[in-house]
């Protein structure tokens, strides 16, 4: 599985891709930023989680740097010791949460991804 970031004919990278780029540019190539490595920009820690998401959710938002230009990302990380500044890598995870804990059948969506875990 990838995190696939676009890139665009601008030359500018979005996390996720989008059918036009931030400058109304088109589609260009697919990036996988698990490859790459982000910096923490800033976190937080949620203690009141949707169902089926663990609790205490530590998320952070991180930001790679790709040929460059930066790309950023919003993501759960894998440990509570984290800090802004830190150096992180995408991990997959095959459940972000548990499928049969919220509202929607399980099998309607996708419940993999990535964390983000300190390098």
């Amino acid at each position: 599985m990838s995190m696939d970031a676009t890139r665009y004919e601008d030359g500018s990278i979005s996390y996720p891709g989008h059918p036009r780029g931030p400058n109304g540019a088109e589609p260009a190539e697919t990036i996988d930023l698990s490859e790459y490595t982000a910096e923490v920009v800033t976190w937080t820690t949620s203690t009141a989680t949707p169902p089926g998401v663990r609790e205490p959710n530590t998320l952070a938002i991180v930001e790679f740097h790709v040929d460059g230009e930066t790309v950023r990302a919003i993501g759960q990380v894998t440990t509570d010791d984290i800090e802004t500044g830190d150096e992180v890598e995408p991990v997959y995870v095959d459940e972000l949460r548990e499928p049969g804990a919220g509202i929607r059948e399980p099998e309607s969506q996708d419940w993999d991804g990535y964390r983000f875990q300190p390098v």
